[in-house]
């Protein structure tokens, strides 16, 4: 199964700004270096994006403009786009159906942190297109 790598101040950062946006959704751009010749996809950087859902208790939608200039400082600090991350308050920290319904960036990484337990969970999909394939987190 493929690994996803986070370090350990993206892991902080990403249950940080789930616990700040409570009982709503929070949202973002991942950046640092896709996975390639065999290694995992590796994030160490966040770009908060604010969630502009019409019902942000339940729901998330990137700013358009917001999520454009993050993609752009990511790239242009010479980093990769790797995917994007949302919380689910109150849910798991797997996909929702409305999550794949509104999945749109093919083989991106998708981080959902999940409050739902005493101790935030967090879970990473690639998006193929089609189906969420599941990733293994690792925190190094």
């Amino acid at each position: 199964m493929e690994r996803f790598v986070l370090t350990p101040a993206v892991r902080d950062a990403l249950v940080t700004h789930a616990r700040e946006g409570s009982p709503e959704e929070v949202c973002g751009v991942l950046g640092g270096r896709e996975r390639r010749d065999g290694d995992p996809a590796r994030v160490t950087r966040v770009e908060r994006v604010p969630n502009v859902a019409a019902t942000p208790e339940t729901r998330y939608q990137l700013d358009p403009a917001a999520q454009f200039e993050a993609l752009q400082t990511v790239e242009d600090d010479g980093d990769d786009v790797v995917g994007f991350y949302h919380s689910h308050p109150r849910g798991p920290a797997g996909p929702s159906a409305t999550d794949e319904a509104q999945a749109t960036w093919p083989d991106a990484v998708y981080c959902i942190v999940s409050l739902a337990e005493a101790e935030p969970r967090l879970g990473a999909w690639r998006w193929t297109g089609e189906r969420f394939d599941s990733l293994v987190v690792s925190v190094e």
